[in-house]
């Protein structure tokens, strides 16, 4: 005796999709900045997820399809009670880089990795959302360029240029930090 259509759905819904609901989370967290709205916003992407299985192919990027799921519920209904991040005046950021040594040898952003905590958390979730939701994909969820091209629907060379716009900005925004915590060696200005 085979299992009905909606047991079959619901088995290959959690052997799928379930085992990524912990990124699910983490991306929801640094998009809607607090975990009550976390938790909302995850919940909703699961069960619009769910609704949406058959949907899916089986066998494909499952991860990114959630996250592109995630995202659309983010901006459909969480982005108008959010209030407007900060903005980042895109000339100012261009050419800073405060971490000279560490660039070169760190193109992308393991750096970052080793030293991520509650101040750095805190100057993430200060990027503008764009910024944010690149660097978060790229560098917390590990997804590569085309991955998170294909989550927030931007070419790829915009999903570039907004990593590096996100990290440098983090690098102006975490250098009196870095210091004081002894990641690298202060530099008079």
């Amino acid at each position: 005796m085979t299992a009905a259509p909606s047991e079959e759905r619901r088995r290959s819904f959690e052997s799928e999709a379930l085992p990524h609901l912990d990124s699910v989370y983490r991306v929801a967290l640094r998009l809607a900045g607090g975990e009550a709205q976390a938790d909302d916003l995850t919940q909703e992407t699961m069960l619009r997820a769910y609704r949406s299985w058959h949907q899916y192919k089986s066998g494909t990027n499952v991860r990114a399809w959630l996250l592109t799921i995630l995202r659309h519920t983010f901006i459909n209904e969480y982005r108008k009670s959010k209030r407007a991040g900060p903005t980042v005046d895109i000339g100012n950021i261009e050419g800073y880089s405060v971490f000279h040594d560490v660039q070169d040898v760190d193109p992308e952003g393991t750096f970052f990795k080793q030293i991520v905590d509650e101040e750095v958390l805190r100057a993430i979730d200060s990027l503008p959302e764009e910024f944010r939701e690149t660097l978060v994909l790229s560098d917390v969820e590990q997804l590569s360029y085309a991955e998170i091209a294909e989550v927030t629907g931007a070419p790829v060379g915009t999903v570039k240029s907004r990593l590096f716009r996100a990290r440098q900005a983090l690098q102006k925004v975490l250098y009196d930090y870095a210091v004081e915590m002894g990641y690298i060696k202060g530099v008079e200005r």
